[in-house]
């Protein structure tokens, strides 16, 4: 990928050349200047918020462009040239603006004028989601007015059941996502954490095959999002709101070892641990706010105890481990549990002190230069099922 350039330009140079692009796109490549881009997603490929990569697929390998500025007249644009159909193009953010406009184009298709929220404003509003298997209506998500979406794991069924048996790079699941929230993945940046399912290869059956379930690289996962660093794990703080969020990859932590293995290692002298345990000894942020995809109990339980002495370095854990809506507290230290189906088997903490069969999401609200975050745990309607308050003291 080789970026042309981004500049900033007056509504009219703008103008000139996407007429100019379309006219030669017309003249060479009449067959691809039919039909809109559509599907369009927004991630963060950094660990700061200064920078957005804007996502898209056209109909036929080429360059990318985006426009975009604080109005429909964009006074910016990033060319890229290229020959995919898969375009992840990534621009910068001014704190400046609060709502950006932008929209995006390749071989003579383009998209409508979208918007998204900038991280300004008196307070910051993050929801979180797991167990998107079933995909249900959330136009609540909308209503939220939220700035960025997360993920607590398990965002597909599997990539087996639309690639077929071992097809690891596969991203026909996630753009099967994408496509039924169109509206929400093209207003709001989205950082999913892995699950078990977002690498199912194969079926699970009832033994460990010969052959691997998971792919543990979760290649379709890492090629379809741009996220930081790995893409497995990454970190991700937004220092206006002093908070950060990490993300692990964690689930069927008992599989080690075997074909039903799904998610990297995490014993102590790993990569995982060792990355977790150095970024949670350099958090300066008031909250801190750990994601992951296994139980609660048993990951505290981990290494002797010592995954929960990491966890507790900071504000927060949420999982969507169970079919269940969970709020734990062990020492002070609330843990959550989310699923967007959440009727399902109960495994309720040994700590619990909400415990509800019910579907639901997580609403993380941050008011800027005050020291709490307030942890809703709502139904689809919105209804809050339960409310917390925490501070970076607790």
């Amino acid at each position: 990928m080789i970026i042309v350039g981004s500049i900033n330009l007056s509504y009219l140079q703008i103008l000139m050349i996407k007429i100019i692009v379309a006219l030669v796109i017309l003249a060479f490549f009449p067959e691809n200047c039919t039909g809109q881009i559509e599907r369009v997603w927004l991630t963060h490929p950094t660990n700061t918020p200064d920078k957005l990569s804007i996502n898209w697929e056209s109909a036929r390998p080429g360059n990318a462009e985006v426009y975009y500025g604080d109005s429909e007249k964009y006074d910016s644009v990033v060319v890229v040239q290229e020959n995919t159909k898969l375009h992840q193009v990534e621009i910068s953010l001014s704190s400046e603006v609060d709502i950006y406009h932008y929209q995006v184009s390749s071989n003579g298709q383009k998209s409508a004028d979208y918007t998204f929220k900038n991280y300004t404003g008196d307070e910051l509003r993050v929801a979180v989601v797991a167990d998107w298997q079933g995909k249900p209506n959330l136009d609540v998500l909308l209503q939220e007015d939220i700035h960025l979406l997360l993920t607590a794991g398990d965002n597909i069924s599997s990539i087996h059941g639309s690639c077929g048996i071992g097809n690891a790079d596969c991203i026909e699941p996630y753009r099967q996502l994408i496509d039924t929230y169109p509206k929400l993945f093209s207003s709001t940046p989205f950082m999913p954490v892995l699950g078990n399912h977002d690498r199912e290869i194969r079926p699970r059956g009832k033994t460990p095959p010969d052959e691997p379930v998971y792919d543990i690289e979760a290649s379709a996962f890492r090629r379809f999002f741009a996220l930081p660093g790995d893409e497995w794990k990454w970190t991700f703080a937004i220092p206006d709101f002093d908070v950060r969020f990490v993300a692990l990859d964690l689930n069927h932590i008992t599989d080690q070892g075997n074909s039903w293995q799904t998610c990297h290692p995490f014993g102590k002298n790993t990569v995982q641990y060792k990355w977790y345990s150095e970024e949670m000894s350099q958090v300066d942020e008031a909250f801190v706010v750990t994601l992951q995809n296994e139980k609660n109990e048993r990951m505290r339980q981990q290494e002797n105890g010592e995954w929960q002495q990491l966890f507790e370095q900071g504000t927060a854990v949420v999982t969507g481990y169970g079919y269940f809506a969970e709020r734990a507290v062990v020492n002070g230290f609330p843990y959550f549990n989310t699923s967007l189906n959440g009727k399902g088997d109960v495994y309720p903490d040994t700590h619990t002190k909400f415990l509800q069969s019910e579907d639901s999401y997580i609403l993380l609200s941050f008011p800027i230069q005050k020291n709490v975050m307030t942890v809703e745990i709502k139904d689809h309607d919105g209804k809050v099922l339960d409310r917390s308050e925490w501070n970076r003291n607790q």
